[in-house]
């Protein structure tokens, strides 16, 4: 049950998160060099203090007030489906070690030290999107009406679940750069309809029932947090660029145009894969954890 919110007072780590944005902010523009190599996971564990504590205030409860355990499973299964991705960006074993669609630069030369690096970044992915979605879950999507149902039959979903097999396999048997799409698609085709089937929680679920709002919110967070990821990257010393063959010039930042379309469905698509995996983690338990953030 959610408590009024202005009984409820912002914690102090979300002053925290936002003296950690402003004042990496400050030091990047500053010429800091260390700030500058770690801008990224720097500025977006500010960005999850914040928004945490943002959620927390508007619901009574929230990740790392409410379930820090939970928190720390989904910062492990963001580090291991973003290394899923990197696999994908360069699959060493098809085909060579050359990155496919991004590329880092000016990382640390210490591996160790780089790696540290790499999963601290990565770790923040999944935070920051769900507690983005579980934002406009509260603020602008919680009074959504319903709309018109979509309860495809189950030959429809087990060809549906068939294609993303297809597609899941297709970019490592056949690496190209044009296959970009595909990975931030596939991961849905094949494992949405399974969770649902399972009994999970599902898009596919949530639209037999008519109920659009997880889908808006997830939607809508990948947008706003792939705007803030490119933004800030843009400043960073440490940073990513990008190579795809279709209007890879027409740049917002680093980021090709069309890129950001893919954004909002890559949100979903974690928000997929984090359901199953730790309904694998809980199995017996009922519903996947993910009642914390994300609630129908």
């Amino acid at each position: 049950m959610n408590i009024a919110s202005n009984k409820i007072r912002f914690p102090i780590y979300g002053y925290a998160g936002i003296a950690i944005m402003l004042g990496a902010e400050a030091l990047l523009f500053g010429g800091n060099q260390l700030v500058g190599h770690w801008f990224t996971p720097i500025v977006w564990t500010g960005y999850i203090l914040f928004i945490d504590a943002l959620v927390y205030k508007l619901k009574g409860r929230s990740l790392l007030m409410s379930d820090r355990l939970e928190f720390l499973v989904l910062a492990v299964i963001s580090i291991a489906v973003w290394w899923l991705c990197e696999f994908y960006n360069a699959p060493r074993f098809w085909k060579s070690n050359q990155e496919l669609w991004w590329h880092y630069h000016n990382l640390e030369s210490n591996p160790y030290v780089r790696r540290a690096g790499y999963d601290w970044a990565f770790a923040t992915i999944f935070p920051a999107m769900f507690e983005t979605a579980e934002l406009f879950m509260l603020k602008v999507f919680r009074r959504e009406k319903s709309r018109a149902a979509i309860k495809l039959p189950r030959a429809v979903l087990s060809v549906i679940v068939v294609g993303g097999a297809a597609a899941v396999v297709l970019p490592l048997v056949y690496p190209s750069e044009w296959l970009a799409p595909i990975i931030w698609l596939s991961f849905i085709m094949l494992i949405d309809p399974i969770n649902a089937w399972r009994g999970q929680p599902s898009i596919t679920g949530d639209l037999a029932r008519g109920d659009w709002r997880r889908l808006l919110s997830l939607l809508v967070a990948g947008f706003l947090c792939g705007l803030l990821w490119e933004f800030w990257n843009y400043w960073a010393l440490a940073k990513w660029t990008y190579t795809v063959p279709y209007f890879g010039s027409v740049k917002i930042f680093e980021m090709p145009v069309l890129g950001f379309f893919g954004f909002p469905p890559f949100a979903v698509e974690c928000w997929v894969m984090y359901i199953f995996l730790r309904s694998l983690l809980k199995r017996g338990a009922g519903e996947a954890s993910g009642e914390i953030f994300l609630e129908s």
